[in-house]
């Protein structure tokens, strides 16, 4: 069994498309969406590529989720809970 994790872009209805889209494929165990952070975890028997060519297809935008994708991830949790804040004599908003 293999654990994917995706970005996708998430906006209103998507995730009730990317249900749909992966339910397409064969050997899905579990789908599990966090729409806050972007983050999508497919769990199954399915390849990791035809996961991603799954989302692609259904009009979404998608990537594998990387170390990139957590760094923002805690950038945007950083400025939503204390608004601004001061990096090397630049202010942030």
């Amino acid at each position: 069994m293999e654990t994917v994790e995706l970005k996708v872009e998430m906006v209103g209805l998507h995730e009730k498309r990317l249900r749909k889209c992966l339910s397409k494929l064969k050997g899905i165990e579990k789908v599990e969406v966090d729409a806050n952070s972007h983050k999508v975890v497919v769990t199954g028997y399915a390849h990791r590529n035809k996961v991603l060519k799954a989302i692609r297809r259904g009009g979404l935008k998608a990537d594998f989720w990387s170390a990139h994708n957590e760094l923002l991830n805690a950038y945007t949790v950083a400025t939503a809970s204390y608004g601004s804040f001061r990096f090397n004599n630049f202010n942030f908003y």
